[in-house]
């Protein structure tokens, strides 16, 4: 990647008042590897300049590279965390159950925008929905699939104009939005092709949780690959100018082998240790935490 930096105005609401700078630059092109653009890899603690909207209290990169350049490097990232895919897809699920009565009838047509290897997708046949498909824009993670899973993924970008308005049931995006250009398109989008009473189910870092304010710039979640954060409020305020009246947005417990949790935190001799722990029993240990993620349910309702 060349060093083409490009201007953004806030991709949420619009506002071009960049003066309340979060953090400046931090970061090497030439220092990012295969996994720089890859889901739960380790963090390199590199950041584009970062900026706080005023108006809807987003905080995003600005200037950043541009979106071809972008696409560029997602297509082509590694992938290598089937593992931790499977147990954040069986996460989302168990969050989903909770609104399930609240789909309309037959569960049909539901969509999942960066779906990765589809771990998601077979969460959703579990829950016997009809017609599931998957987007996601990275070869690599599609080539390791399961067998049953692969051919309902898509490898590319969401469009809503390839999907019929008003024919899907349930449309999730996880942890996908914090690294698309255009957030508040997606939303409209999955608002458009949303039956009524159809909802939009997306997971996204909390930049305003207690486990970032005690972290601070050493969080994980302030990473190259992530062109804005949201907190409750800028999320809120996304769905509502896609069009969702009803929102909900709620915390929840993450589980992950010991292993991960030591691989995302910003801890000393790290990869010592991490080699230390790899030989150990306590590798797989599964531990739950509160990491200041959020779960947002927007639903297509006129009430």
């Amino acid at each position: 990647m060349t060093l083409e930096m490009m201007s953004r105005v806030c991709p949420v609401c619009g506002n071009s008042d960049e003066s309340k700078v979060f953090a400046p630059a931090n970061f090497n092109l030439d220092q990012l590897d295969a996994f720089a653009f890859a889901s739960r890899k380790i963090p390199e603690h590199m950041y584009f300049r970062l900026v706080v909207c005023p108006q809807c209290d987003l905080l995003y990169a600005n200037p950043t590279l541009p979106t071809e350049k972008i696409l560029s490097a997602y297509e082509t990232a590694s992938f290598a965390s089937q593992e931790e895919a499977a147990l954040a897809a069986h996460t989302y699920g168990r969050l989903l159950d909770g609104f399930l009565d609240r789909l309309p009838p037959g569960r049909d047509g539901a969509l999942d925008i960066g779906t990765g290897d589809g771990a998601f997708l077979t969460e959703l046949m579990k829950r016997r929905f009809l017609n599931v498909h998957g987007i996601e824009p990275s070869r690599a993670p599609i080539h390791v699939a399961k067998d049953e899973v692969r051919p309902l993924i898509r490898q590319g970008i969401f469009n809503p104009d390839d999907f019929q308005k008003d024919s899907l049931s349930l449309v999730s995006c996880f942890q996908t939005f914090e690294h698309a250009g255009n957030p508040l398109e997606i939303a409209q989008g999955a608002f458009k092709i949303l039956k009524k009473g159809g909802i939009f189910f997306v997971i996204s870092h909390n930049r305003r949780s207690l486990a970032v304010k005690m972290m601070g710039k050493s969080s994980p979640i302030f990473d190259i690959e992530h062109l804005q954060l949201f907190s409750p409020r800028s999320v809120r305020f996304l769905f509502k100018k896609a069009g969702f009246k009803k929102v909900i947005v709620k915390r929840f417990l993450n589980t992950y082998p010991l292993h991960y949790w030591l691989k995302l935190s910003p801890v000393p001799w790290k990869n010592k240790m991490m080699a230390l722990l790899d030989k150990s029993i306590f590798r797989r240990v599964p531990i739950s935490l509160y990491v200041g993620n959020m779960a947002v349910i927007g639903v297509n309702d006129d009430e």
